[in-house]
Formats: C-alpha cells, structure tokens, sequence
C-alpha cells in the first residue's frame, strides 16, 4: 500500500520561506541552556528546487527537538531556486547558514570559493547526503505515447520537459541518466552518444530554470508529453492530482544525491556553527528519515528505506556520479561547463 503524506502540500510561488517558533523559555524549565545564550536564534537554509514541502515539514520536528536539547527557540528561513542557481546566490553573498543543495558538485564550487572548509563531504554520514532520490518520467494517465524508456524519448511526435542543466542541479542528473543509458546502449561509443542526447533535447520545448518550474510547466500548463522529473516530484504530482498522471520507471537510472553542508565562513560569522551542524546532522534521526520517506525522498538508513518498499522501487539499475562519471568536478567539466557537450549538442 502506497504510503500518503497528508500534510504535502506544494508550494509555487514564494522563493523564501520563514517558520517560527514561539515560546517563553525560563530558567526552571530544566532544559540545557546556557546563560550566555540568546532565547532566540536564526538559520538560513538556501536549499533547491522541490525541497519546499520537506523543509518546512522537517524545520518544526527540528524545532521541537532542538527547544528540548538547547532550550531556544528558532526562526528557519528557506530559500529556493534551481540549485546552480541557488550555490551562485550564495557566492554573490546571500548569508546561507547551510546548504542542502541538489548535487555534491554546487555545494563544492562554495568550497572552492572558500566559504566551505575542506573536507566537508566527510562532515555528515553517507558522504552529506542524508537522502538520496534518482531520475523518473512523469506520463499523463494512460500512457498515449507509450513512454517506456529512454529511447523513446527520442521519437518525432514526443514532447519533452526538462529544466536547463546550466541552472538545475536535477537537470543535470536528468542528462547523465540519459547519457548512461545510451552509453550502455551503444557500448560506450561517445559519438552515439552525442547524436541521442541531442536527439532528445531536440524534442524538449521549454527548459525551465528549475526543476519546480518545469513540473508547473508540465503538471500545472498541461504542456508536454513526458516530465523528467526527480521522483520525489513525480510522486507529488500523482498525489495532488490524482487520475491524471503516472510515473514510468526506466530501465536504467542515476542514483542522485542530493548534499548538505554547513557554510562555514556564514556560520562562525553568525554565531550559528552549533546549530548549523545540529540542523543537518538531525536530518539521519529516524524522525527525519522517516519524514524524508514520507516525502518521496529515499532514506540514507537503509532500514528505514526497507520500511519504504512499497512506495519505492528498490530494484531499478542505477549507475553513480563517482564510478560511471568520475565525480562532479569531471562530469561538470566534461558536460556542463560553457562550451562542454550539453553546449555543443544542445541547439537553442
């Protein structure tokens, strides 16, 4: 029996969200605060596309939790955008206190630019990805181009949305996915490659800056075929409208891995490294992970995503950004860096 999240509800149109907590904290009430310590204190949270619904769900658990453990009350504001998009935000000086961006590769151009330290991969369990997701199609109820797989995505009266790779960290784990299946399709010969990813992005009509605004475009302007979707948004939208939809697993997928991080050159300068590092590491509680599950994202505890086998498919081959691509750095460099293969097969 498919598990459903009543409380998901999806939200379009804000880009920031602010949740609070209040309370009156006093000195008997036998938490552990210190005497020094504001009553009240402040993270921001610059996160990606579809994580909207999870995080505000996610901050009051952490709330609560955190007003037992410290005995403060805290404001959480979220931002979110594509995730390229977003890290750039970031650089250009929005104060995030933590991450949780789509992809291991724009949490590290801010470790590059020196607001992350070193190392932060390691900082968190499951290398900073407290869930995982991979790549789906969203088909309209019936099928009627009987969309199966990759390659049929390629056919003449197929229409494709997608956002735009240059901005979307989940384009990005869209277009690998499809490289992989061609490649293992055609024996790895790059050539064939590059004629059936451009072939599939001769179909798609509209590349959205994010993956939500290619959902809308899809779910909410009925245009296209076929979505390419995180799953946890093709969950969604089956959810919120249902008989209208349905999700299509292909044969073979990428694991995507969305990661966290804590902006540490933001967080000292805040006063909130404590905190920041408690807000991700209280993501792998078997609170949140089983909050994560009920939003459609796939637990990093591998027991709890057991209690998920029913909503999930566990079986789907998936390939992996470390042992098919080499990592982000080569994968962004060979695709996705201006002039790099997305560039070059891409015909705008």
């Amino acid at each position: 029996m498919k598990r459903i999240n009543i409380f998901s509800k999806r939200v379009l149109a804000p880009t920031i969200i602010l949740v609070s907590v209040l309370g009156v904290l006093t000195a008997c009430s036998g938490k552990d605060v210190s005497s020094n310590a504001p009553e009240t204190i402040s993270i921001t949270n610059v996160s990606y596309d579809p994580t909207r619904e999870l995080y505000e769900q996610y901050n009051k658990l952490f709330q609560t939790y955190w007003e037992q453990k410290a005995g403060q009350t805290v404001e959480i504001t979220q931002s979110h955008g594509g995730s390229g998009k977003q890290a750039r935000s970031v650089l250009e000086g929005n104060e995030a206190d933590v991450v949780t961006l789509a992809l291991e590769g724009d949490v590290d151009e801010l470790r590059t630019a020196g607001l992350i330290e070193d190392g932060w991969v390691k900082e968190f369990p499951k290398d900073s990805a407290p869930y995982t997701s991979t790549i789906v199609f969203l088909v309209r109820k019936g099928n009627p181009k009987n969309i199966q797989d990759w390659d049929d995505l390629v056919g003449t009266d197929v229409e494709v949305i997608t956002p735009d790779p240059k901005s979307s960290g989940g384009a990005r784990w869209n277009f690998l996915a499809a490289w992989a299946f061609s490649d293992k399709t055609y024996g790895g010969d790059e050539a064939k490659n590059r004629e059936f990813l451009q072939a599939l992005y001769a179909n798609v009509s509209v590349l959205d800056s994010g993956a939500r605004g290619a959902t809308t475009t899809f779910v909410e302007n009925k245009k296209g075929d076929v979505l390419l979707a995180w799953e946890n948004e093709a969950f969604l939208s089956v959810e919120e409208h249902p008989g209208e939809f349905e999700i299509i697993t292909p044969s073979l997928s990428i694991l995507a891995q969305p990661s966290v991080a804590v902006v540490d050159v933001n967080a000292e300068k805040h006063g909130t490294t404590e905190i920041s590092k408690a807000y991700l590491d209280y993501l792998y509680s078997n609170e949140a992970q089983r909050l994560e599950g009920e939003n459609y994202y796939r637990p990093s505890n591998p027991d709890i995503l057991k209690e998920f086998g029913d909503t999930f498919d566990l079986n789907i081959q998936l390939v992996n950004i470390n042992d098919d691509f080499g990592g982000w750095a080569s994968a962004r460099e060979k695709f996705f860096a201006d002039g790099a293969i997305f560039d070059q097969i891409y015909q705008k």
